[in-house]
């Protein structure tokens, strides 16, 4: 009698295999694809638009040995699971190897893991299913789309504008997104307003500060020094009555469990990890990390996800686990549900702990520093999610003088709640400076003295740059690409340089102002992003099977050709210069303004005066202020290890160097540049000047950790993590890692320097 022969799993990646086939056990053989096998030719198109826009798909260069092996080994096994990712791209991928491996439908099954633990890949493989072709389908159109994009519009960039452009259907409306920011902060008129503080002191000495408020009637706001002085005018002198005394009780609701958008989001505020970063150590702790005495266990669900779905067995357990540690007041009383947003494809659950009583602690030793701090967030979220609601005791009381009202607030938690686990730390309720000092005993009708007034004048702030994760929100908020999409198409912008960080914020540079408006003039669809969003919907009708794959191709290149035929014709023969970026530094060869270059090494500066003056210098950021020892300026730099402080223009010379941030703010004693925390929220600057009066000690600034003000030592204690703010580490060395490396750029002259200058 004839063996039985060995079924054959098919994953994507090592990783996932070594765990997989530790689950399903003998008689089960578990090997890695290694991502796609089979794509569209690089070289060309690859799609024949002429025949019903057929594909040319062919197999990846390079990958031929293992393609091999899979042939060798779909032929001998038994049944042909495709397991790779739940998702379109996962579909697609499975579809690709059945076609590839030449496996009979009767052979070939599919099975998807929502999380990589033993009961879930057990019952997987116990209930296969056929390839989706609708997922299939949607995936082949969402590639057909951005292949037609890219490949019809980038050779015009190149010919238009300058080689090695590009042009995509969802980076070409992000980018959009940003440069219509950075408009918006340009056109952006601030408005004046004032805030008036009242310190106040009761017949025992004690004082307290209530902020002004309005009239007895209603709620007035200061927009002038009129204003403030008319009001100043009318209490300065008298006695103020305490008018209303309110006590009030405020519970605060957990957040749901992560989505991907809100995982990058909190990663990037938390953490300080880029969104591709976060998705490569999730996508470590989904396929499986190795635990002691555990073996290898997959610690999250799937991670590329828009549903706040869970599963009830996720649920119970989490209100076990609740229950059993922190006491039966701790848990919600019944699982908390949350309902994903209308655009949201619902595919998969939330992320989550696969084992929710598997806490941070616990797996700490097995983990990197990364995979323990994303750990602990994704599983401190979903654990909260399912706790009782935070109790805050509230008072409020009004003090009036002269048909004025100024109001002080207190806020002390009753009950911690899911704080207990996860804190939320909301940027509104992170910036409020109020209600954190207690206020003495006071009875209406009591009579408090005023101390004196503070008059603060403000101005309206315009809209902030987008960071990675705030773009990531906005994207998803205005339905602008998927999931699996977010990382990738800011990975895309940032490398072509369309886009630049300055600091963790994005702004357009003035090659991607230049593409936009081009893309904007002529080819209005692929930057509009209600254009965008509306395509995203009706590849989910045909992931459906609510629309025809075709169709929708051929319904959008009939508008776009036209889009690129009169596009040809209105530019031929013209040839679009991209503005140079003009700097603040001097060229100190000719006097001139040195202006923003892009080379093999990133981003530097350049005399515009080339080849007449080829002096070439880093790119460096300004900081407002002075620096406090020598009165040079301040530049933002980074550490060794990628950490962002601020140091004198002189370097060694000076030696001075600081975690701290510039204000444009100066010491009213000493009249040197004041220093704020980093951080977000409002921070209070201080004064650095130990020869100062006014001058704050380290000791006394909230620092989370022990700071250093020499060079030396700052960048020593940046690479151990002593800094207050977590800044993301590059994602590989370079010569920006040794200071007189850095210096390489002046070097360049002739031929090379030319060519990088262009």
């Amino acid at each position: 009698m004839a063996a039985a022969k060995t079924d054959l799993v098919i994953v994507e990646s090592p990783a996932k295999a070594k765990t997989i086939e530790r689950y399903l056990g003998d008689g089960y053989k578990v090997v890695a694809s290694m991502g796609h096998l089979r794509d569209l030719p690089k070289s060309t198109l690859g799609v024949d638009i002429e025949h019903d826009f057929t594909p040319d798909y062919q197999p990846v260069k390079g990958r031929e040995d293992v393609i091999d092996k899979l042939q060798k080994a779909s032929k001998r096994a038994g049944t042909v699971y495709l397991a790779t990712d739940p998702d379109r791209e996962g579909e697609a991928i499975s579809w690709h190897l059945k076609e590839l491996l030449s496996i009979p439908d009767g052979k070939a099954r599919r099975v998807t893991f929502n999380e990589i633990t033993k009961n879930v890949v057990r019952e997987g493989i116990a209930h296969p299913r056929d390839i989706d072709q609708d997922l299939v389908d949607a995936q082949q159109a969402r590639r057909i789309l951005d292949r037609i994009v890219g490949y019809k519009l980038s050779p015009l960039l190149w010919r238009k504008i300058r080689k090695g452009l590009s042009a995509g259907r969802v980076q070409s409306a992000a980018t959009r997104m940003v440069l219509d920011r950075e408009r918006e902060i340009q056109d952006f008129k601030p408005e004046e307003y004032w805030h008036l503080t009242a310190t106040l002191k009761t017949d025992k000495g004690e004082s307290f500060q209530a902020a002004f408020h309005g009239t007895d009637k209603k709620k007035q706001e200061l927009h002038s020094q009129a204003e403030v002085d008319a009001v100043a005018d009318a209490v300065k002198g008298k006695p103020f009555t305490i008018a209303d005394i309110a006590h009030g009780t405020k519970k605060r609701s957990p957040s749901p469990p992560f989505i991907t958008s809100t995982l990058q989001q909190e990663a990037s505020r938390r953490l300080g990890m880029t969104p591709r970063r976060t998705m490569s150590i999730a996508q470590q702790l989904y396929e499986g990390v190795d635990i002691e005495g555990e073996g290898t266990v997959g610690l999250i669900t799937y991670m590329r996800t828009d549903s706040l779905r869970l599963s009830e067995d996720a649920l119970s357990a989490a209100g076990t686990f609740i229950r059993s540690h922190y006491g039966e007041e701790y848990y919600y009383g019944k699982p908390r549900r949350y309902k994903a947003g209308s655009n949201a494809q619902d595919a998969h659950e939330a992320i989550r702990p696969t084992t929710p009583s598997l806490t941070p602690e616990q797996v700490k030793k097995s983990l990197t520093g990364e995979q323990y701090r994303l750990y602990r967030l994704i599983w401190g979220r979903f654990t909260a999610s399912q706790m009782a609601n935070a109790v805050y005791d509230n008072i409020t009381v009004d003090a009036a003088c002269a048909g004025y009202v100024f109001r002080a607030y207190h806020s002390r938690i009753a009950f911690p709640g899911y704080t207990a686990v996860y804190d939320d730390n909301r940027e509104d309720e992170e910036a409020e400076d109020g209600g954190k000092k207690p206020l003495p005993e006071l009875t209406v009708g009591q009579s408090v003295a005023l101390q004196k007034l503070d008059p603060e004048q403000h101005f309206t702030a315009p809209p902030a740059r987008y960071s990675e994760a705030t773009l990531i929100r906005a994207m998803e908020e205005k339905g602008i690409g998927r999931p699996s999409t977010y990382a990738p198409t800011i990975t895309t912008i940032t490398a072509r340089e369309y886009v630049v960080k300055e600091g963790k914020y994005l702004k357009p540079t003035p090659l991607g102002e230049t593409v936009t408006e081009l893309m904007e003039q002529r080819f209005p669809d692929i930057v509009d992003v209600k254009f965008t969003a509306r395509m995203e919907d009706t590849l989910d009708r045909v992931e459906e099977g609510k629309a025809d794959w075709k169709a929708v191709l051929k319904e959008f290149y009939g508008g776009f050709s036209q889009d690129l035929d009169k596009a040809e014709e209105a530019l031929q023969g013209q040839r679009i210069k991209v503005p140079d970026e003009v700097s603040a530094e001097i060229c100190p060869n000719c006097g001139r303004n040195l202006v923003v270059k892009s080379g093999r090494f990133g981003r530097f500066l350049a005399c515009p005066g080339y080849p007449e003056c080829s002096f070439t210098m880093p790119l460096v950021v300004e900081m407002p202020g002075k620096c406090p020892k020598c009165g040079s300026r301040i530049f933002k730099r980074t550490s060794k290890k990628g950490y962002t402080y601020y140091a004198c223009e002189k370097g060694a010379a000076c030696g001075f160097m600081t975690w701290d941030v510039p204000t444009k703010d100066n010491c009213p004693v000493c009249g040197k540049t004041m220093f704020k925390l980093s951080g977000k929220g409002q921070r209070k600057s201080f004064c650095v000047n130990e020869e100062c009066s006014n001058f704050l000690p380290e000791d006394k600034r909230g620092y989370r950790y022990r700071r250093s003000n020499t060079a030396a030592s700052g960048a020593d204690g940046a690479a151990a993590g002593e800094t207050g703010e977590a800044n993301e580490a590059p994602a590989k060395k370079t010569a920006a890692k040794k200071p007189a490396a850095r210096k390489a750029p002046a070097k360049r002259t002739g031929a090379r320097a030319k060519r990088e200058s262009t």
